[in-house]
C-alpha cells in the first residue's frame, strides 16, 4: 500500500480514532486491528486502520549484487515509519482498515503503482496500468474476507493528454469489472511543472465489506494449518525499482526476448497485477480459509508473518511452484540473493491462503484444469518465515 492519503476516504472516516486489541476484547471507544494478527472485537466498537510499508530514499550502489536499497527502496526505513505512525494512530499496519457498520465491516485500502508506471511511459502502453491500481487495493481489503463495493481514483499530471487518460481509465474500469464493484468516482488534477512532459501519477482507493462474523484474521492459526499459494502474472506491482536497475545494468532493452521465454521483457513486466477477488471469495465461501495475506512489498518475508500470530512462523517448500521466467533473469543479470528475492518480489506466488488440513486437501482435489492453487508450507512453531 502507497504511504499517501486518500483524500476522498479521509473525508469518509475523518472522524474515526483507533487503539491497538491486545487481549482480543473491545474498547469501549475504538479498537483498532493490527494486521491480520490482533483479534477483532464483536460489539461493533472496532475500527482498524491500514497504513503500507513503501518508502525509499536514495543510497550507495552495493559492490556485489543489486538490493531494493540499492535501487533506492529502503524497506526497514518504511517500516520504521510504521512504528513511528502508530505510536500517534495505533493500529496502523493492515493489510485493509475496518470500520464498524452496524452487523458488518466497511473495509478500506488504498495504494498507487509505483515506478511500474515509468514502463508505461517509456512504452506508450497505458491500457493496462489501471488494472494495476485497482488490484493492489482489491487484493489488499479482500485478505479480510471482504467483498469489494466501490472504487475512488486520483490521476495527476503536469498537463492532460485526454487520450492518455482515457486509456488509464479503461484499464480502471476494467480492474472494477473483474473485482465486481463500482468505480464511483475520482480526481484528475492537471498541475503544471510538478511533472515531467507526458508523464502522470495514479493512486486509488477501494472500500469493500464483510460481516462481523465473517472476517478473517488469523487469530485461529495454528501449527500444522496448510499454505495454499495463488499463482501471481509476474512482477505485478512491487519491486519496480530494482526491476529498472537491472534492466539498466543488463545491457537489453523493453523490446529485447525475456530470456527463457517466448515473450518481450516489456510484455512480462506490464502483465497486469491478478485481481483475486473471485477466487479467494470463492475459496473463503468453501470454509477453511483462517488467513490471507496480498504478497506485495516486503515479498514472502514481510507479508507472510502479518497473518498469522505470534509464537507461529511459515515453513516455505522449495520448489513447490512454478517461478515464471522474468525472476529467474531478474535474480541472474541483477546477481541477487535469494534473501533479497524474496523480500522484493512475489516470486509467482501472489497471494496465500493459510487454511486447515481439511480445506487444503478439498481445495487441491477440487481445483478445475484452469485453476492453479500450490501448497506451498505449513505453520509451524516459530517466527518468521523458514524455507526448505
Amino acid at each position: 500500500m502507497s504511504l499517501s492519503a486518500c483524500a476522498e476516504l479521509s473525508r469518509c472516516f475523518a472522524a474515526a480514532a483507533s487503539a491497538k486489541p491486545n487481549s482480543g476484547k473491545s474498547n469501549a471507544t475504538a479498537v483498532t486491528s493490527l494486521a491480520v494478527r490482533s483479534p477483532i472485537g464483536r460489539d461493533g466498537a472496532v475500527l482498524s486502520v491500514s497504513r503500507s510499508r513503501k518508502t525509499s530514499r536514495i543510497v550507495a550502489e552495493a559492490s556485489q549484487g543489486l538490493t531494493y536499497r540499492d535501487a533506492g527502496v529502503d524497506i526497514d526505513a518504511g517500516s520504521e515509519l510504521v512504528r513511528r505512525i502508530a505510536k500517534m494512530a495505533p493500529g496502523i499496519g493492515g493489510f485493509g482498515g475496518l470500520f464498524p457498520l452496524g452487523d458488518s465491516y466497511l473495509v478500506a485500502g488504498t495504494d498507487g503503482v509505483g515506478t511500474k508506471l515509468m514502463l508505461a511511459f517509456e512504452t506508450g502502453i497505458h491500457d493496462t496500468i489501471g488494472i494495476d491500481l485497482v488490484a493492489m487495493s482489491v487484493n489488499d481489503i479482500v485478505t479480510s474476507g471482504a467483498k469489494p463495493l466501490f472504487f475512488l481514483d486520483y490521476f495527476a499530471t503536469g498537463h492532460l493528454d485526454v487520450d492518455v487518460a482515457e486509456k488509464v481509465v479503461k484499464g480502471i474500469v476494467d480492474g472494477c469489472k473483474q473485482s465486481d464493484c463500482v468505480l464511483l468516482g475520482g480526481e484528475t488534477a492537471e498541475m503544471p511543472g510538478l511533472y515531467k512532459e507526458g508523464e502522470y501519477d495514479l493512486s486509488g482507493c477501494a472500500v469493500g465489506i464483510v460481516k462481523k462474523d465473517s472476517v478473517i484474521n488469523g487469530t485461529n492459526i495454528v501449527a500444522g494449518d496448510i499454505i495454499i499459494g495463488l499463482p501471481s502474472s509476474g512482477v505485478h506491482s512491487n519491486g519496480f525499482s530494482l526491476v529498472r536497475r537491472v534492466l539498466a545494468q543488463s545491457g537489453l532493452s523493453l523490446k529485447d526476448q525475456l530470456p527463457g521465454s517466448n515473450i518481450t521483457i516489456a510484455e512480462a513486466l506490464l502483465a497486469p497485477t491478478v485481481i483475486y477477488v473471485k477466487q479467494v471469495l470463492d475459496l473463503i465461501s468453501e470454509g477453511g480459509v483462517k488467513g490471507i495475506a496480498h504478497i506485495t512489498g516486503g515479498g514472502f518475508t514481510d507479508n507472510i508473518p502479518r497473518v498469522f500470530p505470534e509464537g507461529l512462523g511459515a515453513l516455505i517448500y522449495d520448489g513447490s511452484w512454478e517461478v515464471p521466467a522474468v525472476f529467474k533473469w531478474l535474480q541472474e543479470a541483477g546477481k541477487i540473493e535469494d534473501s533479497e528475492m524474496r523480500r522484493t518480489f512475489n516470486m509467482g506466488i501472489g497471494m496465500i491462503l493459510v487454511v486447515s488440513p481439511e480445506a487444503a486437501n478439498r481445495i487441491l482435489e477440487n481445483r478445475g484444469q484452469t485453476d492453479k492453487f500450490y501448497r506451498i508450507g505449513e505453520i509451524i512453531s516459530g517466527k518468521g518465515v523458514t524455507f526448505s
